[in-house]
């Protein structure tokens, strides 16, 4: 009787793949031929669960939300106010080896998207609900009188987003210290600090 096969399971398994390539040989090595290498497969096969090498690179863009979302959830977990807010910028931001790596994964994916016809969900796999929880978090802020009253909330979030993709790409073609990403957000916030805090 034929093996069964999860098609869900082997594309997340190929999106890993595709990260792992990207971890230990740079983003410039990540092929189609080196990513079937990795997950164990002729590159041929590849293809019977991808349409093209642009939705294996969507489907990695996918995974890298997964994992950022998922250490947010631990890292904002009892925070309020902008220690949520700086605990999720912490895990978007390039800081870390794992999350400079996922930094070229996500901008390679947009220059590829850059090249085709918008589609509706083209963003898609970027958006996170780690929006979500910078919102609550500057809600709480200007509540608790962290920031002032008058912060413009649904601004300064789309200042954080802009933050958070500029940096990735900041980090991929002039990369710097997780301390100068650090002073970039800092920026951001502090124009709406309330005096007293």
């Amino acid at each position: 009787m034929p093996r069964v096969v999860d098609h869900d399971e082997r594309r997340r398994t190929i999106a890993n793949a595709l990260l792992a390539v990207a971890a230990r040989d740079g983003h410039a090595s990540v092929t189609s031929r080196a990513v079937a290498a990795e997950a164990g497969m002729a590159t041929g096969a590849l293809w019977h669960y991808f349409g093209g090498f642009d939705e294996v690179v969507r489907a990695a863009a996918t995974e890298v939300t997964r994992r950022t979302d998922e250490r947010i959830r631990a890292a904002s977990a009892g925070r309020r106010g902008l220690a949520k807010v700086r605990a999720a910028m912490g895990e978007v931001l390039p800081l870390t080896p794992e999350s400079r790596i996922e930094a070229s994964v996500v901008v390679g994916f947009w220059g590829r998207l850059a090249s085709h016809e918008p589609e509706p969900d083209a963003g898609a796999p970027t958006l996170a609900l780690w929006q979500d929880v910078l919102a609550e978090g500057l809600d709480e802020a200007i509540a608790a009188g962290e920031l002032r009253a008058d912060t413009p909330a649904d601004d300064v979030l789309a200042l954080l987003r802009a933050i958070a993709y500029g940096q990735q790409v900041v980090q991929v073609t002039t990369p710097e210290g997780a301390a100068r990403h650090r002073r970039v957000l800092e920026s951001a916030i502090s124009p709406w600090r309330a005096a007293a805090s």
